[in-house]
Parts: structure tokens; C-alpha cells; sequence
């Protein structure tokens, strides 16, 4: 994993600390004395990261291992993972091969898993309440969002499918990614085309626009503003890639409430990192699943919709996934 101060100059920005095989999702948990701690879905289990020291501390095997060990974006193993507002705990979907996918949940203080909940096929990301009563699990693959009840790990299924699902498996028009809203309302994108607002506990939708037109990808709030990465022409997307910027209170379509900033090549995810002066900007990861990407950072300033920033960052090793987390 790639650990990149932003505020120092390029050679001095990024340090490297080894996890295991095929890294997918990342997370971070920081305590009110500022210290963090680290958690990597890797192929072969959850590692769990000192991040001021810079070493991996435990890999813990998941209690269903991956049939074997690949790369890629179809390799079994961990993907998506959230941690708990508290830190308590950490959430990872885990593919092991052929047939079910779960959510695992491991317990920060014992080092240990609680138990897992199946979920629907190939989940990509997973998101956690801002109260910590639910997790979440983006299943690409089965046009679904499965919920787990945190307290009793009983699952709940949505299909969240704006186009339908025809196609399947060979369908473009599906979720990667997801946001989660201070209300604790999910934000979907799908194809540039529509945003799908999901209620976790009913399964009710509504529908946000969108004029990105660029096949969607990660996603993360900025306030009420939604970072997307839309990674070009696929299915019913015809755009290239890009960065939408859609501030998601705003219904109407308009320059005001979206914008969106060309990216040279396919990105994946995207945090949203802030300066030391207040400045806000979109890091957008490069290792898109599809290998179509560079092996860096793209750094989008939020502040101009008409002229914004855009800084490149060499990040060896084709980073897929970002979270930011506050330095110590």
C-alpha cells in the first residue's frame, strides 16, 4: 500500500508498505489521539497496517479463503472493505471462487472475526452507516445492494438496476461504487446517466440526473457535492473518461450543479484529500480495474469549476483504491 502526503514535493510524497497479494479495498482507522491504523482486503486476508511505523503488523486468513491466488479484477479474495465510525470493527466482502461472496466482520479489539453474512455476486465496495448500524456491500455482478445488520448480521437485499438487467453478467449498465450520506442514504452512480439515491433499511430509490455521460466507477461525497470517476465508452455511456462533480443537492441540471474535468485515461477511485490552507481537491486513483490506467494520482482541484487544477502523481504500483485519513 501507498501511503502519499500530497502536501510534500513529488519525490518525497509516497512511501510504500508491503500487504500481500492483489490488494483490492482499503481503510483506515484513526483514534482521538491521531494515531491509524491501517486494514487491506488482500487475495489472501485482512492486513492490518502500523501506519506511523510503516509495517504490517497481522494478515488474518478470511474464514472463506480464496480458491487460489491471482490478479486482477476477477481474482478471488478480498474486495471491497469499511471500517466502523468507531474503529471497532471492519467489514470486507470476500469472493473465494465460484458461488457465494460474503461479507466478513472483523473485530479491531480481538483481532478476530465475528462472523460473515453471503451476499450477492462479485461486491466491489462496501459502506457503513454513519451511526456504525449497518453495512453494506455494492454486489456488481446481481444488479444488488446487500445490507447487514450490524447488530444481529441479518442480510437485506436491494436490486438497484436503472437500465434493468438484461445483459447480466455482460451488462455494462451496473454499480461499482458507492457514497454514503450523512442522513445514511447511499448514492449510487450508474453510467454518468442517473445517480441512484437508495433508503438501506426500506429499499426506497429516487433518482438524481447526471450529464456525465461516462461509464461510473468510484465515487465520494464532498459535502453535499458527489466526486464520481467515469471511465469512458462502455454500454450506454458514450463520453470519455472524466470526474463528474455533481453537487447532489441541486435536482436540476444546470453548469452550476455539475461539472466535470477530463481525465487522460480510465481512473478507478477517489477521496477527497484538503490542504492545510481549507483547499479541496479530488485524488483520483489510476490502477483502473480494466488495466487501462497509469500508475498514479491525479489531483483535481474542487475549487474552480472553470479553470480547476489538475496535478499528476507517480505512484509506483498501479493504485486502485483511496481513502484519505488525517496526518498525525
Amino acid at each position: 500500500m501507498a501511503v502519499i502526503d500530497p502536501a510534500l514535493p513529488d519525490a518525497e510524497a509516497v512511501r510504500h508498505i508491503p500487504v500481500g497479494a492483489a490488494p483490492w479495498g482499503v481503510g483506515v482507522s484513526t483514534a482521538d489521539d491521531g494515531s491509524s491504523i491501517g486494514y487491506v482486503a488482500t487475495a489472501e486476508g485482512l492486513a492490518v497496517l502500523d501506519l506511523a511505523a510503516g509495517e504490517r503488523t497481522a494478515l488474518v486468513p478470511y474464514q472463506h479463503p480464496a480458491e487460489r491466488l491471482g490478479q486482477g479484477e476477477y481474482r478471488p479474495g478480498g474486495l471491497g472493505l469499511a471500517v466502523a465510525p468507531d474503529g471497532s470493527r471492519v467489514y470486507v466482502a470476500v469472493m473465494p471462487g465460484a458461488g457465494d461472496s460474503f461479507i466478513e466482520v472483523f473485530d479491531s479489539a480481538s483481532a478476530s472475526w465475528l462472523g460473515s453474512a453471503p451476499v450477492g455476486t462479485r461486491p466491489f465496495d462496501v459502506l457503513v452507516a454513519p451511526d456504525g448500524s449497518w453495512a453494506a456491500s455494492v454486489d456488481h455482478d446481481s444488479f444488488t445492494v446487500t445490507v447487514l445488520d450490524a447488530h444481529t448480521l441479518a442480510t437485506t437485499t436491494h436490486e438497484v438496476a436503472p437500465f434493468g438487467t438484461e445483459g447480466g453478467l455482460a451488462s455494462w449498465e451496473k454499480t461499482h461504487y458507492g457514497a454514503v450520506e450523512p442522513a445514511g442514504t447511499i448514492l449510487l452512480p450508474v453510467q454518468g446517466q442517473v445517480i441512484v439515491r437508495l433508503d438501506p433499511r426500506s429499499g426506497a430509490t429516487e433518482s438524481i440526473s447526471s450529464a456525465a455521460n461516462s461509464h461510473a466507477h468510484g465515487t465520494a461525497l464532498a459535502g453535499t457535492r458527489l466526486l464520481t470517476v467515469g471511465t469512458g465508452a462502455f454500454g450506454s455511456a458514450t463520453g470519455s473518461p472524466n470526474l463528474s462533480i455533481r453537487d447532489t443537492a441541486t435536482p436540476e441540471l444546470s453548469a452550476v450543479s455539475e461539472w466535470e474535468v477530463p481525465l487522460r485515461v480510465p481512473h478507478e477511485t477517489v477521496a477527497l484529500w484538503r490542504a492545510a490552507d481549507g483547499s479541496e481537491f479530488a485524488a483520483v486513483a489510476g490502477g483502473n480495474t480494466r488495466e487501462e490506467g497509469w500508475e498514479g494520482i491525479t489531483f483535481v482541484g474542487l475549487g474552480d469549476p472553470a479553470a480547476p487544477s489538475v496535478r499528476e502523481l507517480s505512484v509506483p504500483g498501479y493504485p486502485q483504491a483511496i481513502v484519505s485519513f488525517p496526518a498525525p
